[in-house]
Formats: structure tokens, C-alpha cells, sequence
């Protein structure tokens, strides 16, 4: 039988704040483990090696449909099925849909605005000498954009970042089930009032009104799903990259310089971002289909598996002083946004926002220093990024 391994024991009180060291002991040890989560009551496999991971989440044999096998998400009862709980043919028909009104196009024609909304922020925060860089500009970017994409009205707004932020990261126990549960009663309103009111060139009115060739379309179910997933993802991960990634660059002053220096680095700085210290810790629960191996490991069928996006990232065998922040870095083959038929589909409106709000406050801030250390870090193994971010000018 696998040892167990208790992680709130095994990290210690700074496992949350800092989990790499941790991480790297566990790899030490082998690439897949039997871990009790902090706070949780029931075992699960931990995968933290890197070739491991990319496989595991190309493993279709590992399930994301916990209904498989009999369990059913908060998400799932309170609002809807989205892509991150379905498997094929589901899921294929599912991403076939929202992809034809979510296009490559439409994210680039989104460029400029990306770019206004980000210089109204920094021209409303720059004159005051210092901020909290995620209430004043990390976190209200990508909000902005992805509330402005999919139609959600103004007012909206402040109360659904109140929603989004108690479903993913609770700041006490209870208020989880209550922000699920008072968004989807929201977005059931808000899908109603966009049927009623016919087009309206939004990307949800588009999904309401999407038809494949042989005329299916997404449920009222499906909908709250998609637009709950494409709401909470197409924000809150890249409020933590953008934030991450200006903390990365402030504690690494040489290579803040050199990007400054060069901003043809700009690209390659924001995956070294998500390679270094990206905005999801784990990936959601996989359940295995069918009993299966794991670089050798066992796992019976029903068994959850989580995939460590943040550890496979820092793995020594893909790469070279993983613990160095170095933006000329080869970051190919890193899974921030996973990998395979899960990769995320908000991947390039999210390295849009990043590159754009980087570059911007860069430029116009050019004497940024921390203004005290970052706040607390988020709870849980599902998101990572601060709180709060204190910088000057």
C-alpha cells in the first residue's frame, strides 16, 4: 500500500506561502504520491513531476466528469456543466460550440480596447505615488475585459467580483457554497434578459444563439457552465498572472533591467511568468475511468488525481535552475494553461492582457519598487497569487 502523506504536515505553516520547496522534496522522493490535501478529510494521487504531468493530463483515461463515478461539483449543482467537467464526445461538442462564437479573431480585435481599458487604469492610479497593484490595475484589466466580451451591464460588476472571488478563493469557510449559489441565480438572470433582448454582438447573446450544422445548441445548463467558466477563469488566473508576474520582475531587479532595456523580451518574459509562478497551483480533480499506471504508480478506477501545474513547472529534469526567474529562458513544454484536449481556451486573451498591462505599467512607471511585502497568499491549492500587492513610483 502507497504511503500517505499528510501535506499539511510534510509543507509545514509556510507550505501555502511558498509550496517549491516542498514540491521539489515530494519529486525527491518519485513523480506521483498518495497526499492528504490541508483541510480535506479524503486521500487523493499528486502528480509533481513534469514529463508525468503532461501526460497525465493528456490521459483520457483519467476523467474530468466526476458524475462518472457518482460525485457532483458545487459548480455542477449550483450552476451548470462547463468544459472543465466533461469528457468526449461532451466535451468536444461542448469546446465545437463556443468555439465558433470565442475566435482567435475576436481576441485580437480586442487589442485595442485591452489597451484603453489599461491606460484609463494606470491614468487614474499613477497620480496618486503608490497602490495596491491588484485592487487598482491586476485585478479590474481582466475583469473589465471579460465582463465587456461577454455583456455583463456595469452594475454588475463590483457584486460579481464579490461572487467570483468567494467561489474560488473564500475568505471564510461557508461563503463558498453561498457564491455559487448566488451565481447561478445570476447568470440565469442575465442569459434570460440577453434572450429576450435579441443580438447584441456580446460573445454570451453569440452563445445563445450558436447552432452546429446539424442545428444543436447549448442548454440553459451548458450556458450557465460556459459562461461561469469563461467569467471566473477569464479572470481570476490572470489577475494572478499579471500580479505574479510584477512581483516575479520587482524581487529579480536584474532582470526587471534587462527587460527594460529590451522589451523584444516581452514575450518571452510572460511565459517565464507562467512558468515560474503561474496563477493555477493544481489543475482540477481527474478520476480514473479505469484502473491505470502512473510512472509505475497504481491507481484504481473512481481514485482522484490532481496534476501539479506549479510543480511540474519547477521540475529540474525540463529544467535548468528551475528556481531561477530568468525571462531568456527556453519555457517551451511548460503546462500553466495544462495541456491537451483541456489546454485552456482563454490562453491567448490572457497572454493579450499580460503582455499589454505589463508593458504599460513598465513604461509609465519606470522608478516601480514594492512598497512593503505582498499580502496573503490565496487559500487552497486550485489558484495561486497574493492578495495584495503594495508598490511605488
Amino acid at each position: 500500500m502507497a504511503e500517505v502523506i499528510d501535506l499539511g504536515e510534510f509543507g509545514g505553516e509556510g507550505f501555502r506561502e511558498n509550496p517549491h520547496p516542498v514540491y521539489e522534496r515530494l519529486r525527491a522522493r518519485g513523480p506521483v504520491h498518495r497526499v492528504l490535501l490541508p483541510g480535506w478529510q479524503s486521500e487523493v494521487w499528486l502528480v509533481v513531476g513534469h514529463e508525468e504531468a503532461r501526460a497525465a493530463l493528456a490521459d483520457q483515461r483519467l476523467s474530468k466528469d466526476g458524475a462518472k463515478i457518482g460525485l457532483k461539483s458545487l459548480e455542477e449543482e449550483l450552476i451548470g456543466k462547463s468544459l472543465l467537467a466533461t469528457d468526449p464526445p461532451q466535451h468536444t461538442r461542448l469546446r465545437g460550440l463556443i468555439s465558433r462564437a470565442f475566435t482567435m479573431r475576436r481576441v485580437e480585435a480586442l487589442r485595442p480596447r485591452v489597451r484603453r481599458i489599461t491606460d484609463d487604469l494606470l491614468d487614474a492610479m499613477l497620480p496618486r505615488g503608490r497602490a495596491d497593484l491588484v485592487e487598482s490595475f491586476a485585478h479590474p484589466l481582466p475583469l473589465t475585459v471579460i465582463c465587456e466580451l461577454l455583456g455583463v451591464p456595469d452594475m454588475d460588476r463590483v457584486e460579481f467580483r464579490k461572487m467570483s472571488t468567494e467561489a474560488i478563493a473564500p475568505t471564510t469557510p461557508g461563503n463558498e457554497l453561498e457564491a455559487f449559489t448566488r451565481l447561478g441565480a445570476y447568470f440565469t438572470d442575465l442569459i434570460e434578459d440577453k434572450r429576450c433582448a435579441g443580438p447584441s454582438g456580446d460573445l454570451l447573446s453569440d452563445l445563445i444563439r450558436t447552432t452546429a450544422e446539424d442545428g444543436d445548441r447549448l442548454s440553459p445548463d451548458e450556458l450557465r457552465g460556459m459562461a461561469f467558466i469563461l467569467l471566473i477563469a477569464g479572470h481570476e488566473t490572470t489577475v494572478n498572472l499579471i500580479t505574479s508576474g510584477v512581483h516575479a520582475l520587482l524581487t529579480h531587479p536584474d532582470q526587471l533591467a534587462a527587460l527594460r532595456a529590451d522589451m523584444s523580451l516581452l514575450d518571452g518574459a510572460v511565459e517565464e511568468m507562467l512558468r515560474y509562478e503561474g496563477p493555477v497551483e493544481t489543475a482540477s480533480f481527474r478520476y480514473a475511468a479505469e484502473p491505470l499506471a502512473i510512472a509505475g504508480t497504481h491507481i484504481e478506477k473512481g481514485e482522484a488525481v490532481m496534476v501539479g501545474l506549479t510543480a511540474a513547472n519547477r521540475d529540474a529534469s525540463r529544467y535548468a535552475a528551475p528556481d531561477t526567474f530568468d525571462i531568456r529562458r527556453d519555457t517551451r513544454g511548460h503546462v500553466a494553461f495544462g495541456h491537451g484536449i483541456h489546454f485552456c481556451l482563454g490562453a491567448p486573451l490572457a497572454r493579450l492582457e499580460a503582455r499589454t498591462a505589463i508593458r504599460s505599467l513598465l513604461e509609465r512607471a519606470p522608478d516601480l519598487a514594492p512598497d512593503g511585502p505582498p499580502g496573503e497568499w490565496l487559500p487552497g491549492m486550485l489558484v495561486r497569487g497574493v492578495r495584495s500587492l503594495p508598490v511605488r513610483w
